[in-house]
């Protein structure tokens, strides 16, 4: 293996930590630049720790007195375009992208620019904008490496047969931190109640998401960019142990699964290596320890979130954006209290039923369509924008 130089998008969030944790331990990998949003003193720590040539913070109030603090030869880039300079001069390999969110769009565009392989863990640039993300890439050489566990887990099984092999693919999902709630105490749950999930540990959003199961929503839609799938030909069940993580069946009966615990590091690490698998200080998975492993339907609540994702996927334009778009801005009001858990998912599935379909898609085009369905989020029920002509 020959080194990489790796540039992490949202160094300061739970995958970028995680990202920094594996570089740790794969010394072939250099971090060559490090991009933040708020939390300047996170970023200096990383930045003395890692010495990366640039780095970027959004926040350009954040970044008065950053630059004198950064080791030598460590370049300091800020503000709202800070990102996407960075990526255009970091020389990068391999550029993760862990921004939540829409807003690492550009940056994740500017890295198909300049050549970088993209390991995407930022599901929601390719549900926004896949149809323009996806053909870029290809177009440029890029390879695009999925980092969310599930995904990765669909790619690494799809080495075992040609695309056109496959009959469907099938995504686990925890369940989420309300799992086990009945459907009307769960629409009532608190904040304190959908954050605390009972596996992974990820950001706050991610974990809303989770409670909610639009995570798969989104995650449908990214399967459908990366791999080339219809709607008929994905699937989500429940899977509480969360050790399966995907699987893949093909056309002549063979299902393949990736298992693992649920440790970020490894999709991480597969990613970042691909497709080297280098030794890592990983525990062996004790399958007598775990004694079984249950699945289950994805029904109630939690299926109607799930079908969204499959409308998305069905329509196709602009509606993958306002998915997107509407869910963000949802899971924003919840979080500030005003509207409750139970809001969530059907204001997302009114803002998509009232999305007009799209025409020619165009990024700007998804622009408008992502900022239209966040003002209809934001109204929580008031007053209804026309839709976009």
């Amino acid at each position: 293996m020959t080194g990489k130089r790796i540039a992490i998008l949202g160094s300061t969030g739970s995958i970028g930590r995680q990202t920094l944790d594996v570089l740790d331990e794969l010394p072939h990998l250099r971090c060559c630049a490090l991009a933040a949003g708020r939390n300047a003193a996170l970023l200096l720590e990383q930045a003395r720790k890692h010495r990366p040539r640039l780095v970027a913070l959004a926040d350009g109030e954040g970044a008065e007195g950053l630059a004198a603090a950064l080791p030598e030869g460590t370049e300091l880039l800020a503000g709202p375009d800070a990102m996407v300079e960075l990526v255009r001069r970091a020389e990068a390999d391999v550029v993760l992208t862990g921004v939540v969110g829409a807003a690492g769009l550009p940056a994740t565009l500017a890295a198909i620019e300049c050549g970088a392989d993209l390991a995407i863990a930022n599901k929601e640039t390719l549900v926004m904008a896949g149809q323009i993300v996806m053909p870029a890439a290809q177009a440029a050489g890029v390879a695009v490496l999925p980092v969310d566990s599930e995904h990765s887990a669909i790619f690494q099984c799809l080495a075992s047969g040609r695309r056109e092999e496959v009959r469907r693919v099938v995504i686990t999902s925890s369940g989420g931190s309300l799992r086990d709630w009945p459907d009307k105490q769960a629409a009532s749950a608190t904040v304190q109640d959908a954050l605390n999930h009972p596996t992974w540990s990820m950001g706050r959003k991610i974990t809303i998401d989770s409670a909610t199961l639009m995570n798969k929503a989104l995650e449908i839609v990214e399967a459908h960019w990366l791999f080339g799938l219809s709607a008929e030909q994905i699937d989500v069940v429940i899977h509480p142990e969360s050790i399966v993580h995907s699987l893949v069946e093909f056309r002549d009966g063979s299902v393949i699964a990736q298992l693992g615990e649920p440790d970020m590091t490894m999709p991480i690490a597969y990613a970042l290596c691909c497709p080297d698998r280098p030794p890592r200080s990983v525990p062996p998975l004790d399958m007598a320890r775990l004694g079984q492993l249950t699945f289950r339907p994805v029904e109630g609540r939690n299926r109607r979130a799930v079908e969204l994702g499959l409308e998305a996927v069905r329509r196709g334009g602009s509606a993958g954006a306002v998915l997107n778009g509407a869910n963000e801005a949802a899971v924003e009001a919840f979080l500030d209290g005003r509207i409750s858990f139970g809001d969530i998912v059907p204001m997302v599935e009114d803002i998509l039923n009232r999305s007009p379909r799209a025409g020619e898609v165009t990024l700007e085009s998804l622009v408008a369509a992502d900022a239209w369905a966040r003002r209809e989020a934001r109204h929580c029920g008031g007053p209804k924008e026309q839709p976009l002509a």
